[in-house]
């Protein structure tokens, strides 16, 4: 896969952190060799967190985010420290920056406290090494056993040496598979892919093209076709039917029992590491009233349609299901909410466009509020009777059922 096809969700993200005016910005356009971020000598110059995509070397394809000082202050400040927090438990790497003229302070300390908390490997960055003669005299002052590499980001020394002990750091490691565990070189793997007025004119959306490849990378054959193509499909006796979790009953009733059936939605949940607690949290909806809310969250920003699967399907049937009058709140893209604990369930897309860190997070933060949380492929398979046939190809798993 090219680096321009890479999607941000699968590459890893490098966190640049620091006080205001340690060289965040400017790091970051050292070692992407662009001016990716807006400099200048005025603290607080970031107000927002900044990505930007490259290829590194030998770790591939990764994203660099630039923060905002955590050391900032006032209304405005405190969002922005805010939106740094966040990233900092998103990352799968962290830059700590430090200027080579100023001790560590508490913000320093506690940067570096918090990437050890949550296991995010980090290299300490003393930035602006031209301006010192004595190289870093605060050295005593940070732990023995951490990585430190001086640079000058103005002037580009100590960056190649800085960009190789990254791309080594995150090197390595098998990939995750979403499907090729479950099939056999040669096997036929059909995809049910509706073709609706929700569907994007002339491309297929991400989480099916993800599929596809990895299903190409296990030596599988992909046969993609719309739901009225399924019974013409399966006289190629197919090791495995995955489809989009709106058609999920349809094609339910299409499959025998005898072929393993699942979606999209449950594959991507596995790959980000929520199935589990997915699993878990759909026996909420039992339990839901009339006036309990629901949110309905998305990790994607596309433009809705009438007969969205988020905004109206799932509503629909969810009501339709328990026979209640439920509110519904929606959510996409990063607006996730710090404090969920007005609702009594969260049901979230297969997060296809969210890292596995950031799903994650959004766990921690519903269970951290007793707050259970779904998907929709889960949901829709448990409204449709079919949540034990769709997670069948995980016999590890029944035991949650």
């Amino acid at each position: 896969m090219s680096l321009s096809a890479t999607p941000s969700s699968v590459r890893k993200h490098i966190g640049i952190f620091g006080r205001r005016n340690a060289g965040k910005s400017s790091l970051l356009n050292a070692i992407t060799g662009q001016d990716a971020a807006v400099v200048s000598p005025v603290k607080g110059t970031t107000t927002d967190v900044v990505s930007k995509p490259m290829e590194l070397l030998p770790a591939g394809p990764v994203v660099f985010v630039d923060t905002p000082g955590l050391d900032d202050d006032g209304v405005v400040g405190s969002e922005r420290v805010r939106r740094a927090r966040k990233a900092l438990s998103t990352v799968d790497a962290a830059l700590v920056v430090m200027d080579s003229e100023t001790p560590p302070d508490e913000t320093d300390l506690m940067i570096l406290d918090a990437v050890r908390e949550r296991g995010i490997p980090f290299v300490i960055v003393i930035n602006k090494s031209d301006l010192s003669s004595d190289g870093f005299p605060y050295k005593e002052e940070l732990p023995d056993d951490v990585k430190i590499v001086s640079v000058s980001a103005l002037k580009g020394t100590g960056i190649t040496e800085l960009k190789t002990m990254l791309g080594n750091m995150l090197s390595g490691g098998e990939e995750k598979p979403l499907c090729r565990d479950l099939f056999s070189p040669g096997d036929t793997i059909v995809l049910v892919i509706p073709i609706d007025k929700a569907a994007p004119k002339g491309r297929l959306i991400l989480p099916q093209q993800q599929m596809i490849r990895d299903i190409l990378d296990g030596g599988g054959s992909a046969l993609m076709v719309k739901e009225d193509q399924l019974e013409k499909a399966l006289e190629t006796h197919p090791s495995l039917v995955i489809t989009d979790s709106q058609v999920f009953g349809t094609v339910s009733r299409i499959v025998p029992e005898s072929i393993p059936l699942t979606s999209f939605s449950i594959l991507f949940a596995r790959y980000k590491g929520s199935l589990e607690s997915a699993i878990r949290g759909v026996k909420a909806a039992e339990s839901l009233e009339s006036g309990d809310r629901v949110l309905i969250a998305e990790g994607c920003t596309h433009h809705r349609q009438c007969g969205d699967i988020g905004r109206d399907k799932i509503p629909f049937w969810l009501r339709k299901m328990t026979g209640k009058d439920i509110d519904f709140d929606f959510t996409s893209g990063s607006g996730f909410p710090d404090d969920p604990s007005s609702y009594r369930l969260i049901v979230h897309c297969g997060g296809c466009m969210l890292t596995e860190n950031e799903m994650g997070r959004r766990r921690a933060i519903a269970g951290s509020y007793g707050v259970p949380m779904t998907n929709y492929g889960i949901l829709i398979a448990y409204m449709n009777g079919i949540l034990r046939r769709s997670l069948s190809v995980f016999p590890d798993l029944e035991k949650l059922l």
